[in-house]
């Protein structure tokens, strides 16, 4: 079972935290760093991939807290 990541939005002049799947918002603050911040604290806790979206929704930056092969294969 795949645990749900956290996703970093836009929401109007601010900016949310969702768990993937979630209808409503875990967080919401004045600036992109701060939800950032939480973000990543949520995922560092749950193990799981943080997703940061631009302002046009599109995802930027993805970082991984889960349980990465170390060196990745490939």
């Amino acid at each position: 079972m795949s645990k749900a990541s956290q996703h970093v939005v836009p929401k109007g002049d601010r900016w949310s935290v969702y768990k993937s799947g979630a209808a409503k918002a875990s967080a919401t603050f004045d600036t992109q760093k701060q939800a950032v911040r939480r973000a990543t604290e949520l995922a560092m806790n749950q193990k799981t991939e943080l997703y940061i979206h631009g302002r046009d929704g599109r995802i930027r930056e993805r970082n991984s807290y889960g349980s990465d092969p170390h060196p990745p294969k490939g």
